[in-house]
């Protein structure tokens, strides 16, 4: 019996300490599947931690390397804003009208301080930088050559860049915008030629609608056209000294030819055939189409002239001129006599008027002794860069012409002057 119960404890001691072992096996087994996991997290964690540690280190080598060019960049929008009164450009240009030719530096200068004051999109900054690069020679003039073509691609013209202009790392230039194709170049001529008074834009649509009074007075065309209101070389101006005194000339040479008119909604316009042009100290401008405004939009000492006509010119390079004949209460005039007889009095489109034919130099005084600024036009989308003359001596037009017109007021204020040169030859 003793035996019985010996062996059967001896059985019970057994059982417990192998199940004691199993448990403590199995938790064993936990502990380093456990202590195994925490590893691989540990490992995980290192990794990313030098990761972390390295691209710290490359954004502390970022910001140090891009210090420089930050420092670049503020220095370049402080040049832009001491020149964006274009005050500096004005004086240049006056120095620069008494040289006969301008040097490969110059015109590389004038280039960019134009760049600085009208952005490279201006066709006379374009025009600068290239004709610096046309006339200097790679042997001595490397760095300057470097500077037009590089100037001259960054505004999106089509110049190739030599390899020893690129920096260093640097295969070619970065695509710029390009220059508007065939058609949007179309259209933007078509602008043009209606001097602002068109009603389509560059994309064929109905450009947004403009007046001289209600919601879209001039005071409002800078919501829709931000040049009216942001530009620095609006027109038109009160005229008034001082003066600045030069010898230039200007000289009309207008032909005869098909009577073409049109009322824009805006004004009467008259397109003028091919062949009419006004000389500017011998460069030529073609004659495209002529405009009335009532009252003027010029003034001279602060008065407005009963009327004004502005003849807007256009050279081979795209550049815009607009002659201003003032028009004062007095006698009949015969060539408005015989505009008028024609007008549209609605809006509408261009009337060809069979078996009549105009000559614009009708509307001209004898004198040509003018007033002359960089100005814009005078109506959306207020485009600079246009050269302004205008004619010091008035041309007579009666009470009753004046009344005939078919716009009751369509001339925009005087703009600011902004430190801008009037020049009187």
């Amino acid at each position: 019996m003793k035996r019985i119960i010996f062996e059967v404890l001896l059985f019970l001691g057994l059982a417990g300490a192998g199940a004691f072992g199993f448990f403590a096996w199995q938790k064993g087994a936990q502990s380093a599947a456990q202590i195994t996991e925490l590893s691989t997290k540990a490992e995980e964690a290192d990794k990313k931690l030098e990761e972390t540690s390295s691209e710290l280190e490359q954004a502390k080598k970022d910001l140090e390397a891009k210090a420089p060019l930050v420092a670049q960049a503020l220095q370049l929008e402080a040049l832009r804003e001491a020149l964006s009164n274009g005050q500096t450009l004005s004086d240049l240009e006056a120095a620069y009208k008494k040289e006969k030719a301008l040097s490969p530096e110059r015109q590389a200068g004038l280039g960019a301080i134009r760049m600085l004051t009208k952005g490279g999109e201006d066709p006379s900054t374009v025009e600068a930088f290239r004709k610096a690069l046309d006339t200097a020679d790679w042997g001595s003039r490397r760095k300057l050559i470097c500077a037009a073509q590089k100037a001259l691609a960054s505004a999106g013209q089509e110049v190739k860049v030599l390899s020893e202009c690129l920096p260093e790392g640097m295969s070619k230039m970065p695509e710029a915008d390009k220059p508007a194709g065939k058609e949007e170049a179309k259209a933007e001529e078509k602008a043009e030629k209606d001097g602002g008074h068109g009603k389509e834009g560059k994309d064929g649509k109905k450009q947004v609608h403009w007046s001289y009074e209600g919601e879209m007075d001039p005071e409002n065309w800078g919501k829709e056209f931000p040049m009216c209101a942001r530009g620095r070389s609006q027109s038109p101006l009160d005229i008034r000294g001082p003066f600045v005194k030069v010898k230039s000339e200007v000289t009309p040479a207008y032909k005869p030819g098909a009577l073409r008119m049109v009322n824009n909604g805006h004004t009467i316009q008259v397109n003028v055939p091919e062949g009419s042009k006004l000389r500017i100290d011998s460069m030529p401008y073609d004659l495209l189409q002529f405009h009335f405004h009532k009252p003027s939009e010029e003034l001279v000492d602060g008065k407005p002239s009963a009327m004004v006509i502005h003849f807007v010119h256009k050279n081979k390079e795209g550049k815009l001129a607009v002659l201003g004949v003032l028009l004062k209460e007095g006698n009949e005039n015969p060539g408005i006599k015989q505009l008028w007889q024609y007008a549209p009095q609605k809006e509408g489109p261009e009337v060809e008027v069979p078996d009549v034919s105009f000559n614009p130099a009708n509307l001209l005084p004898r004198e040509n002794e003018f007033w002359s600024y960089e100005g814009s036009l005078t109506t959306p989308p207020c485009t600079e860069g246009v050269k302004f003359f205008i004619l010091r001596s008035p041309v007579n037009v009666s009470r009753e012409q004046v009344a005939q017109f078919p716009f009751k007021r369509n001339a925009r204020p005087v703009q600011p002057q902004n430190g801008r040169p009037i020049a009187i030859n």
